[in-house]
Order: structure tokens, then C-alpha cells, then sequence
């Protein structure tokens, strides 16, 4: 249900690399929950016809089109979900996902994500804790509000059906590297399908940057975000900067205009596109999810992936407690990526 579905479905579980067997496919329907966000849209649509192309049925749900859309779009998937033996959903802390898990009565469900959020659904699940991303908290930006209270019954719910039991079992699905709790079986994604459908790709002599969506989740400051994109690119030789999907159109025009690099939208998942290439020698990022795939899909390219920790002085006085630890766990836990050293630049006053 999330935009990795097309390329991580359960049939491309069986993750030699080769096609997805048959019976697998005819029996698998992809339900995209369509969101607002124009660029994650787009990526979306062309995942779909990855997905289309490889024999899956696809239903496209506008779930958040209107007032009525969500009562349209549960009603049509009551009968689904409750026949499915088994559910694969991709984003666990979605209230809209929570919410359809209350319908099923699957005797399998598998978590499919890559996410960084995916480590801290683990440990969340693990210690019985309400599912909150590791970006929010009390009395900050996108802390919790009434529709978190009121919601708060439907988020227990999907947890208890996310823990095992003789009834039904858990599978998680993710690059990522986690511990499961007790009875949660973990499939490592090696990216083997994508490896096999795209590349190698062709290799540029420039640095490629990737960027972060930090600032627009109340994180990191933006102009000490902007400063350490200019000093990494200058150190580097970086010439194109990725942007993530939910990267603001001022933030990156700053970029583009400010530091002169090339801002590329991309159509599809970073992996993708990185495995069509060009890409360059070198690719950068902060602290996320592609230091730990782009390892997986570029193996044996002779890229390198290098991670710049985030500098605490960065930070905005909304950041989550939690935000300095959990993205240091992110970059200390990538295997197959080059650790660069931090970026002094002022600290935020915000």
C-alpha cells in the first residue's frame, strides 16, 4: 500500500532476482492509497506500470480525494481485505493503513518497507508502544493533537494485529537492519529484483548529492541545511543534487540558484534510477534510507556511498528528543557506505 509495493510485492519476496512465479501474480492485487503530494504521485503512477507490466492487477484508490473518499474507499476494500489470507501494507505508521487492518482477517501479514521509520516501528512494537514516527513529539511541530487521542483506539488495535499469535503470523520485509521482536520473522530485502530488471548503470566522473526532506519535517534549520549542502558539495565535486520527493520548491530553487547545482526530480525510486544511471562515482547523503539501499542495488557497480552525520548545532528547537540518537543510528548501522566526517557550520537559533 505504500510506493514501494510494485517493486517489493510478495511475490517478488522470493528475492533470487528471478520473475515472480505465476500463481503469485494472478493472486496478488496492489491497492495504492493515492496521497496529495504532486512528486509522490507521479512516482507512484510509474510504479504502477512497473507493476502492470509484471501482471499484477493495480487498484488505484483516491483515498484522500474529498470528504466522502475515505467512506468510498474502506467500503470498497472491506470485502478484500476480510477474504485475503494474507495482507502486505506498506507504511505501519499510516493511520489510514491502521485503520484498513482493522477489517482483515488475514493469517499472514507482512510489513514491506525500507524506511528509516521501519527501525523504530521494531522497537516500538517490540516494548508495546503507541506508534508515533521518531520525528514527533509533545508540543512540536506535528505533535500529537486531538485527532491523535481520538484516533488513539484504532492505532491500538492495528498494534495488537501486527503481534503474532497462533492465529496469525508477522513478517517484515526491509533492508533495513532491525531486531524483531519474538515471533516476527524478518526476510532481508537484498534487492536482487532490482539489480536484475535495471542496470548497470553507466557511471559518471562527477559526485552525485541526495537530498533530505530534514527541513521540511521541522528537523533540521534550513539555512544550516543549505550550509552544509554547499560545503559538502564544494569538498566533493558534487554537480547534481537528488532531491527527496517532499522537498519544499523554495528549498530547492535555493539550491539550484544559491549553490549552482543541478536540482533532478527523480520519476521513480532513487534505487531505480540510480540502477538506470548515469550516476556518478560517488554519491552523498545525510543521514537516511538510501545509505542503507543504495549499497544493496548499486553492489557491484563500483559506486561508492559515503553518509555525512547530521551536526547536533543543526538542529531546530521543535526537533524531536529523540532525532540527534535516532539519525546517529541510522548512519552507525549502514553497512557498505563510507563514513564522512561533519560539517561545523553555525548552530540554529530557531
Amino acid at each position: 500500500m505504500d510506493r514501494r509495493a510494485a517493486d517489493r510485492s510478495p511475490a517478488h519476496r522470493h528475492a533470487t532476482g528471478g520473475p515472480a512465479p505465476i500463481d503469485a501474480v494472478r493472486g496478488t492485487v496492489i491497492v495504492v492509497l493515492a496521497p496529495h503530494d504532486p512528486m509522490t504521485r507521479g512516482q507512484l503512477r510509474r510504479m504502477a506500470e512497473l507493476a502492470r507490466e509484471q501482471g499484477y492487477r493495480l487498484r488505484w484508490e483516491e483515498a484522500r480525494g474529498g470528504a466522502g473518499a475515505p467512506v468510498q474507499t474502506i467500503g470498497g476494500l472491506a470485502g478484500p481485505l476480510r477474504a485475503a489470507r494474507r495482507v502486505v501494507i506498506g507504511d505501519p505508521f499510516s493511520r489510514y493503513v491502521q485503520l484498513l487492518l482493522t477489517l482483515t482477517r488475514a493469517r499472514e501479514l507482512v510489513v514491506v518497507d525500507d524506511g528509516t521509520a521501519t527501525m523504530e516501528f521494531v522497537g516500538q512494537l517490540a516494548r508495546g508502544e503507541r506508534f508515533v514516527r521518531w520525528h514527533r513529539h509533545r508540543g512540536g511541530r506535528g505533535g500529537w493533537g486531538a485527532r491523535d487521542v481520538v484516533f488513539a483506539p484504532v492505532s491500538a488495535s492495528a498494534r495488537r494485529m501486527l503481534t503474532p499469535n497462533n492465529r496469525r503470523s508477522v513478517e517484515l520485509f526491509t533492508s533495513m537492519p532491525v531486531e524483531p521482536p519474538p515471533g516476527v520473522a524478518v526476510t532481508a530485502n537484498a534487492f536482487a529484483w532490482t539489480r536484475a530488471a535495471f542496470g548497470p548503470p553507466r557511471l559518471t566522473r562527477s559526485t552525485d548529492l541526495v537530498g533530505t526532506s530534514l527541513v521540511e519535517t521541522g528537523i533540521v534549520d534550513a539555512e544550516r541545511y543549505l550550509e552544509a549542502v554547499a560545503a559538502l558539495a564544494g569538498e566533493h565535486g558534487a554537480t547534481r543534487y537528488f532531491a527527496h520527493r517532499r522537498e519544499s520548491t523554495d528549498k530547492l530553487r535555493l539550491i539550484s540558484g544559491r549553490l549552482g547545482l543541478e536540482v533532478v526530480r527523480p520519476a521513480l525510486p532513487l534505487e531505480l534510477i540510480a540502477r538506470r544511471g548515469p550516476i556518478g562515482r560517488t554519491v552523498l547523503s545525510f543521514p537516511s534510507t538510501v545509505v542503507h539501499t543504495l549499497p544493496l542495488a548499486l553492489a557491484g557497480t563500483g559506486v561508492t556511498v559515503a553518509v555525512c552525520d547530521v551536526d547536533p548545532g543543526w538542529l531546530t528547537a521543535d526537533a524531536s528528543p529523540r532525532a540527534e540518537g535516532f539519525l546517529s543510528r541510522v548512519t552507525g548501522s549502514a553497512r557498505g557506505v563510507r563514513r564522512l566526517p561533519r560539517i561545523a557550520v553555525q548552530p540554529s537559533t530557531t
